[in-house]
């Protein structure tokens, strides 16, 4: 039966206080990360003002409801991408980037952060576009964009981003002909391939004076043509809204414009009925700070975690007494009905079987599932490879794969070898994947990829009559530690966007609830799709 989990966890304890004091460090790591690019974007204000613009976090800040639930998306972006020098890295990809509330309506919101190098296009900014636009369309969100970019920066120019960049042109078209809106609001310019961003909009919403959109700019103009015209004739915000028709709304200012952008959203009849309320845990979720080490060897029993997230602190565990190890139970969150998968250790062949059926289970029923991630993988040695691991762990995979439910990952702590993909990793494609700040992921263990490849090569120099030099062997030990443990770290992983964002573990509950009701506002909406796009006239 559900029953309220009874806890045997002690916050008061030693161990707990120094979990937390550790996790609250890494926490402030991040927040100071996240304050960087905003102070960055924020030291061109005065440029800004001198225009009569708003900086790109105001113009985000206007379009939003007041007091709407936000979910920033991708927060460090490029981070350590940039520059190798952690003091120095701005992370974020030069966009903000996230889904919030605009006049009622659940909406993907987008911004050109033109406060950073004018907006230029960064190449972790694309990756982070594309995976936005890919969120918007799965899950029906209108596409917001608040568009100010210099364009790609010529000076780092890579063939790769301007092939790869088409993706993200094609991807309006995609969103376009599948119903769902793409609203653009030009604040500024839009140059050679940025043109396209109103181009292969539904609606265009230009700032008088400001706005430019041209496939070619004047000096690119005089130097492929010979043609000298200003900015205004080619592709100035009045030429654009009375002569080509690429926009369709005038605005004097960007207050003005992102209120006719509030206006349109507000026309597209989208708006939802809201969840009603449901009761939080019982547990405090201050408590997740303390749970888990920064040490990720030593054991804990993640139903804590899961009485922390759920309604009521009720969980119902499914096949409790069989592959122990891995754990499924079944709760709610915000009145929404989930499935959980996670792991008190490695998943061995009963909890591979039983996860699979666990899976097949939540897919009958249509509930949702939640990864929490904390695993060093799949279990090895004689008795389990004799017991038919590869083939029972192929057996989760594939329901993993191929499930028919709504499925969201949070990597509490460790995310090691085929575990990672077993429990829905980004390469399985969740809806949704954050990660806590303490969050490793990694093909393995730093010291069990050294002492792997000690092993390898002492065997290597015996074959060959050599005896290894055992301050060598030493050195290269430690190298390799140093750099698996460097590129498992959450923070470098989130810069590479292999998760959706870096969360405070006490928010998990709130950022789950508001994916869960993404999940099933995108379930309930009806979309009329077009066999293209929206064309312009």
């Amino acid at each position: 039966m559900t029953a309220v989990f009874t806890s045997r966890f002690n916050p008061g304890s030693a161990e707990a206080t120094q979990r937390r004091a550790a996790l609250q460090t890494r926490l402030h790591a991040l927040r100071a990360l996240e304050d960087r690019a905003a102070a960055a974007s924020s030291r061109s204000l005065p440029q800004f003002e001198k225009r009569g613009q708003l900086l790109p976090r105001q113009r985000v800040a206007l379009l939003l409801d007041a007091g709407a639930p936000w979910l920033p998306l991708c927060t460090l972006a490029g981070y350590l991408q940039d520059v190798k020098d952690p003091e120095k890295s701005v992370p974020g990809g030069g966009m903000v980037a996230g889904i919030g509330f605009v006049s009622g309506v659940r909406c993907m919101v987008v911004a050109s952060d033109s406060g950073i190098e004018a907006g230029a296009i960064q190449p972790m900014g694309l990756e982070k576009i594309l995976r936005v636009q890919e969120i918007a369309l799965r899950e029906r969100l209108p596409f917001v964009h608040l568009v100010e970019s210099a364009g790609a920066n010529l000076m780092r120019y890579r063939v790769e981003g301007f092939v790869h960049g088409g993706t993200l042109f094609r991807n309006l078209a995609r969103l376009s002909a599948a119903g769902i809106p793409v609203i653009t609001v030009q604040h500024g310019s839009g140059t050679a391939g940025g043109a396209y961003m109103p181009g292969l909009s539904d609606v265009v919403i230009m700032v008088q004076g400001r706005s430019r959109a041209f496939l070619a700019g004047p000096p690119l103009l005089m130097a492929a043509t010979g043609e000298i015209a200003t900015e205004e004739e080619l592709g100035g915000a009045e030429m654009h809204t009375a002569v080509s028709g690429l926009g369709e709304y005038l605005a004097q200012d960007d207050r003005e414009a992102i209120g006719l952008a509030r206006d349109v959203v507000a026309q597209l009849g989208w708006n939802m009925p809201r969840r009603p309320s449901a009761p939080g845990p019982t547990l405090p979720a201050d408590d997740l700070l303390s749970l888990m080490s920064a040490d990720l060897r030593q054991p804990v029993d993640m139903r804590e975690v899961m009485a922390r997230l759920v309604d009521g602190s009720e969980l119902l565990e499914f096949k409790a007494r069989y592959g122990m190890a891995t754990l499924c139970a079944q709760g709610h969150i915000g009145g929404h009905a989930v499935g959980f998968i996670s792991n008190n250790g490695p998943i061995d062949v009963a909890g591979a079987n039983k996860a699979t059926h666990f899976i097949h289970w939540m897919c009958q029923l249509g509930h949702p599932i939640i990864y929490l991630q904390n695993t060093t993988g799949y279990m090895v040695g004689k008795d389990s490879e004799q017991g038919g691991m590869i083939k029972h762990g192929s057996k989760m995979i594939q329901a993993v794969t191929n499930a028919t439910v709504p499925q969201i990952t949070i990597q509490c702590g460790a995310s090691f070898g085929a575990g990672n993909y077993g429990m829905c990793g980004r390469g399985y494609a969740p809806r949704f994947l954050f990660s806590w700040p303490g969050a490793k992921t990694a093909v393995m263990g730093g010291e069990q990829a050294a002492r792997t490849m000690q092993i390898v090569t002492e065997a290597a120099l015996a074959r060959k009559g050599i005896t290894s030099d055992p301050a060598e062997s030493q050195a290269q030990f430690d190298k390799i530690v140093a750099m698996f443990e460097a590129q498992a770290d959450a923070f470098y992983t989130s810069g590479l966007l292999l998760d959706d964002g870096v969360i405070d573990p006490r928010e998990t509950r709130a950022v789950l609830a508001f994916c869960l009701d993404t999940c099933a506002e995108a379930q309930a909406r009806t979309l009329r799709p077009l066999s293209f796009g929206v064309a312009r006239m």
